[in-house]
């Protein structure tokens, strides 16, 4: 079974270069995020393996977004 993907990124060029290069190997990409709060969100329906989450996002950062995803999602990795 491959492992559930979720990306948390602004820049959406960045997104779909990991998705592209992602799909190539043993991963799902379940969902994307452009913000933190997005990436929240996209982890409680999701429920993910692993979360890709950019450190720098506007709006709610990708720190405190992390701490929130791993709420929503408490068996969920981050990267």
């Amino acid at each position: 079974m491959p492992t559930r993907v979720l990306l948390a990124d602004d820049h959406k060029l960045f997104r779909e270069g990991l998705r592209s290069l992602l799909d190539s190997a043993d991963f799902e990409i379940v969902g994307e995020a452009a913000s933190g709060t997005d990436a929240i969100r996209e982890a409680r329906r999701l429920v993910p393996d692993v979360a890709i989450v950019d450190v720098g996002m506007p709006g709610l950062n990708g720190v405190d977004a992390t701490r929130e995803v791993l709420r929503a999602a408490p068996r969920c990795k981050v990267i």
